[in-house]
């Protein structure tokens, strides 16, 4: 507000205007009492060159939200001055001209407002003369027709005709923003009655109009309240139906959250049951180990049996279909790490996005806080400018010093010229002016000690203020070359941290291939192993014919045990098998229950629609009696017409026959005697 007050005496002074003392003390009102941006001349006269100033202070004032200048005496010069400044401002909703008796400028001006401002919200014109004035108010609806911010209009009392009305008309076809409009106690008659029903017809967001003392007859006043209604459930209805599309989309967005949640849940338990399958598959490796050791010892002491060379032989084939199986796995194992190496892979893209993004938000925080460094740097000039303007009030005043002065030497020389001049009149009078002299000499020096104790004390002042404002800018520059630093420390550290845990993420990932590559190394070596021993298998069945025979049983009842160790690995097998189909029906059972979703999700989609084509169709109902109720009142209309011109034509014919009666009387040509 001080600053507004200070704007404001400065265009005053650059203009050469006389400030009116009424005006600043409003001004200084609205700062100490309302302190609500509330700007309040109602009932003060307000001259041409303070609108102007009130102008140009209004264009970049960001203070004040209402403005109400209600029975002003404002002219068409003022006003006009007025609202140009106000089309440039952003801040002020309320605007009240009550009673200024406004004309054709004015509301030229008001329409250029309208359709260059786009913060104004009500707009008050009451007991104005707008409507007298055909070419002005065609301008004025201009601009309300293009306002796209304006939702409550007055204008009560400004003598609008039924041409006026249709103008006004035009222009809530063409608006879609204003909801309250006040035409009270106007002469829009019949016709500016029609023309506001049909206005409301093609209206959508007028919700409450006021038409009363406009000498419109009581039905349309019926048919425009009925329009107002139906915009009114045209509204309603609306809301309704964002509301529960709001709650839909709320509710959709849950379902399929908890969707989310249930894949990854899932994708959880088959990673666990992968886990499970590659324990089982390495237990069973083990065993076959193990189990292939104890043949390797009981061939090595039946090196002496020939006999069964045929049995061993199929023993190798079985080993052999073994090592087979072995291989598959070993692809298997293959594959599957190179589907992990994928996913890895696409893991560190996917981090190296997330660090590409921590980076874009670390160099958006940067810019914000070189935005608040300008944001300070402009405070700080602006400090120094307020200190440059009082070193400025410093120097005029030490100018006034001077040239008061000189204006007391002067007078001084001044008075002893008259005392010389009154010395060569008359000796009588010497003593008389000498009097006078002195006392004059000792009133100018008390008023020029008197100014300059006040120009010293004032001088104090100003040196004090600029040393606080010296004290507030190395302040400021202090916090910022503080805040500064917290900056550029906390980018410091957060740059560190995401370095620090993208090399911990690497190092995990390097971990896992390392380990990867051995468990592959181990089953190659593993392989070897076992082609080794076969190798020596064939090697020691010559050498195995003649100890064959003793050991017939032995091998016999080893046969057994690996037999029932090969139906406890199908066991297993089988129950693995089970256990697999049985997640897998858990797994479709998740499907069917998220295509039940799905169909939910549709039928409600689809609930929607039906629901906002009975919206629609309800409206277009409406809509179609709305017409014919408006034909019906046409045709109701023509027909009362037609009777007013049957009973006109029928009294000029009932009158014209009076008088040819009156005419053809004697009586008529009847003259009395003199």
């Amino acid at each position: 507000m001080e600053d507004f007050r200070r704007s404001y005496l400065r265009l005053c002074k650059e203009g050469g205007i006389d400030t009116q003392e009424s005006v600043l003390a409003q001004l200084h009102d609205t700062r100490t009492v309302t302190g609500t941006g509330r700007l309040d001349l109602s009932g003060q006269s307000v001259s041409v060159d303070t609108c102007g100033v009130l102008g140009r202070a209004l264009q970049n004032d960001t203070l004040f939200t209402e403005i109400i200048l209600s029975d002003c005496m404002l002219s068409e010069e003022g006003v006009k001055l007025l609202l140009n400044g106000l089309c440039s401002n952003t801040t002020v909703k309320v605007l009240d001209l009550k009673g200024n008796n406004m004309r054709g400028t004015g509301a030229e001006a008001l329409g250029q407002l309208l359709v260059r401002n786009k913060t104004l919200r009500r707009l008050v014109l009451e007991w104005n003369a707008l409507g007298m004035w055909e070419e002005g108010f065609s301008i004025f609806c201009e601009g309300l027709a293009s306002s796209t911010s304006l939702t409550q209009l007055d204008l009560r009392n400004n003598q609008m005709n039924h041409q006026g009305a249709a103008e006004l008309c035009v222009a809530l076809k063409r608006n879609s923003t204003l909801q309250e409009l006040d035409v009270r106690w106007n002469n829009m008659g019949l016709l500016g009655g029609r023309s506001l029903l049909e206005a409301m017809q093609q209206n959508r967001t007028l919700l409450k109009l006021e038409m009363a003392g406009n000498n419109i007859p009581s039905d349309t006043l019926r048919a425009i309240e009925q329009s107002m209604n139906h915009n009114a459930d045209r509204q309603s209805t609306l809301r309704d139906s964002r509301s529960r599309t709001q709650v839909l989309s709320k509710e959709i967005q849950l379902l399929k959250e908890e969707k989310g949640r249930q894949f990854l849940s899932l994708m959880d338990t088959i990673d666990r049951q992968k886990d499970e399958m590659g324990r089982s598959s390495r237990n069973s490796s083990m065993r076959l180990g193990q189990l292939k050791e104890a043949l390797s010892e009981q061939k090595s002491s039946v090196n002496s049996l020939t006999a069964k060379l045929q049995m061993t032989e199929a023993a190798l084939a079985l080993a052999e279909q073994k090592t087979h199986d072995l291989g598959e796995l070993l692809t298997r194992v293959q594959m599957e790490k190179t589907q992990l190496r994928d996913r890895q892979s696409r893991e560190i893209k996917k981090e190296q996005e997330d660090s590409a993004l921590r980076e874009a938000k670390l160099l958006k925080e940067g810019n914000s806080l070189s935005e608040k460094n300008l944001q300070l740097r402009n405070k700080l000039e602006e400090s120094e400018r307020r200190c440059k303007t009082q070193q400025d009030q410093i120097f005029e005043l030490k100018q006034e010093l001077t040239n008061t002065t000189a204006e007391l030497k002067l007078r001084l020389a001044q008075t002893e010229e008259r005392l010389d001049m009154e010395k060569r009149r008359s000796k009588q009078a010497l003593e008389d002016v000498d009097s006078l002299r002195q006392k004059e000499v000792d009133h100018l020096t008390r008023h020029q000690e008197e100014s300059e104790r006040a120009l010293q004390e004032r001088i104090l002042k100003l040196e004090g203020q600029r040393i606080q404002l010296e004290e507030d800018l190395s302040r400021a520059k202090a916090s910022l070359v503080t805040e500064r630093a917290q900056a550029e420390e906390e980018l410091g550290k957060v740059r560190a941290q995401v370095r620090l845990e993208e090399r911990q993420h690497l190092t995990s990932l390097e971990e896992k291939l390392r380990a990867v590559r051995q468990s592959r190394d181990e089953s190659q070596n593993h392989c070897t192993q076992q082609k080794q021993t076969l190798s020596e298998l064939h090697a020691r069945v010559g050498q195995q014919n003649i100890e064959m025979d003793s050991l017939r049983r032995r091998i016999e009842e080893l046969q057994q045990e690996l037999a029932g160790k090969e139906q406890e690995k199908v066991s297993e097998v089988s129950r693995v098998r089970v256990e697999l189909q049985e997640q897998i029906g858990h797994l479709q059972a998740e499907r069917t229950t998220q295509i039940g979703l799905k169909e939910k999700i549709a039928a409600l989609e689809r609930e929607i629609k039906v629901l906002s084509t009975a919206h629609r169709e309800a409206l277009l109902d409406k809509e179609s009696e709305i017409s014919s109720l408006l034909e019906r009142l046409r045709i109701r209309e023509g027909e009362i017409q037609r009777i007013r011109e049957d009973e006109a034509q029928r009294a000029s014919f009932l009158q014209n026959a009076i008088l040819t009666y009156v005419q053809g009387s004697p009586l008529a040509h009847y003259s009395p005697k003199k």
